[in-house]
């Protein structure tokens, strides 16, 4: 019975942190290139008894998780400073804390500072991961490899000035992409690879997150069921409990 009962409780941690991952990604399914999180699988530890493994195993969530590396839908949008990478590949933004991290999200702008940001206001990095500064001006262009010109307020028109290279990086196979506890992608140790420039920029095209809205409600019916599941699995080993106590209770008079 003790077996059953912490058998059921391990199902349901896990269904609920399912439910989590679940919601987080309907939750930014409107955030221009999000990835949808999956559910990490984790690892498997048994319990110690009398200084010795015992017979009941659990499973213990993984401390980062994988996502779905699934283009979005490419929406024309026309605007300058809507760009987005066609197939595979990431760009380097350095968020307000923490370490440079690898995007998808090609929503940018430029403040006040001149600093370029996307819409959650990171910084976007050049091919040396260092943050781009853009100059004033009246006109800018992002080529398929990157590179970001721009027309100043004075010069005469079609004179452009090469200001920056995003930086790019499309991932060779050899090396593990991970979410972390902030939500962004790096390497497993937390770092993030030197740019390949191997991706191809498109201008004028916002990437939309690749979450599907039908699947993710499906999936969500699914744990509820689930968890139903589980809650009638708790109150059968609470009736075999009590009959099984009932058995061994002395007779009364």
């Amino acid at each position: 019975m003790d077996r059953l009962i912490h058998t059921v409780g391990n199902a349901l941690t896990n269904l609920r942190d399912t439910q989590i991952i679940s919601a987080q990604n309907l939750a930014n399914q409107s955030v221009p290139g999000y990835r949808r999180d999956m559910s990490g699988e984790g690892s498997t530890v048994f319990a110690m008894q009398l200084d010795g493994l015992g017979v009941r195993a659990f499973q213990q969530p993984a401390e980062s998780y994988s996502f779905s590396e699934d283009s979005g839908f490419l929406d024309q949008t026309g605007e300058p400073l809507d760009i987005a990478i066609a197939d595979k590949g990431y760009f380097y933004v350095k968020p307000e804390e923490g370490p440079p991290a690898l995007t998808r999200r090609g929503d940018l702008r430029v403040d006040l500072r001149g600093r370029l940001l996307n819409g959650a206001g990171e910084e976007v990095l050049d091919a040396q991961q260092a943050p781009i500064v853009v100059p004033p001006f009246t006109d800018i262009v992002v080529n398929e490899i990157g590179e970001l010109s721009i027309q100043p307020p004075d010069a005469p028109p079609g004179e452009r000035v090469l200001v920056a290279t995003l930086g790019t990086y499309v991932p060779d196979g050899t090396q593990v992409l991970r979410k972390g506890e902030d939500g962004q992608i790096r390497l497993e140790n937390g770092q993030v690879p030197p740019s390949n420039q191997l991706a191809e920029v498109r201008q004028g095209v916002l990437e939309r997150s690749n979450v599907n809205t039908t699947d993710e409600l499906i999936n969500a019916i699914d744990l509820q069921r689930g968890f139903e599941l589980n809650m009638k699995m708790v109150s059968e080993a609470k009736r075999l409990d009590e009959a099984a106590g009932s058995l061994v209770k002395l007779p009364e008079g």
